[in-house]
């Protein structure tokens, strides 16, 4: 527990600081995301946010991603971080992104810490704007997943997704469209595009911390 304090503690600090973003977004970006002009968000565009949530179990750190269900839409059957579009209810993206854990995975909100946040990504595919929210549970939180909206949760440990070998690139039938990019093999699951770029910037964050 002691390992994990500190290293909240740190990310904490960290997070106050200029983020690298765009930098940290290419380095997991696809072949077509780098060559082409991407389009910017527009008057259609939604607002969205996920949760990055760590929480300590047997002496390591953990976060969860989550598998989408197969469906016929832009992230079906993908690996994310749960989360998804900003309601009127909502008072910010921080709660966004809160709401859309507890309604996806159970967390409760009331045991998550906010840390900060990373830097917002547009993703044309969907027009989702989305921003990235990191938050702490101090305990093993128990997850009850909407199999609406998750398939199942991955829990990975942080000294699997810091550990530079897990990185590879193949070409991906995305709808019938192939596409050419890196990707974070992570228990045998492709994680790529958005997810895979904004863990690219959290780690790059996390490596400023040791």
């Amino acid at each position: 527990m002691k390992h994990f304090n500190s290293f909240i503690e740190k990310l904490t600090a960290r997070l106050k600081e200029p983020l690298p973003g765009r930098v940290a977004h290419e380095k997991m970006a696809s072949e077509s995301r780098l060559k082409f002009k991407m389009p910017s968000p527009n008057e259609r565009t939604r607002e969205s946010a996920v949760l990055i949530l760590f929480y300590p179990s047997e002496n390591q750190i953990f976060l969860p991603l989550i598998l989408r269900p197969e469906y016929d839409g832009v992230h079906g059957g993908q690996m994310a971080f749960p989360g998804g579009r900003a309601e009127k209810e909502d008072e910010n993206l921080i709660r966004t992104a809160m709401r859309e854990a507890q309604e996806e995975i159970g967390v409760r909100l009331t045991d998550v810490k906010v840390l900060g946040q990373l830097t917002k990504l547009f993703i044309p595919p969907s027009n989702f704007y989305v921003q990235p929210v990191i938050g702490y549970i101090n305990h093993k939180p128990d997850f009850y997943p909407d199999p609406r909206e998750v398939d199942k949760v991955v829990e990975i440990p942080l000294s699997e997704i810091t550990n530079p070998q897990i990185i590879s690139r193949k070409t991906l039938n995305v709808r019938g469209v192939e596409v050419d990019a890196p990707f974070y093999n992570i228990q045998e699951h492709t994680v790529w595009g958005a997810t895979a770029m904004m863990i690219s910037e959290l780690l790059i964050i996390i490596e400023a911390t040791k």
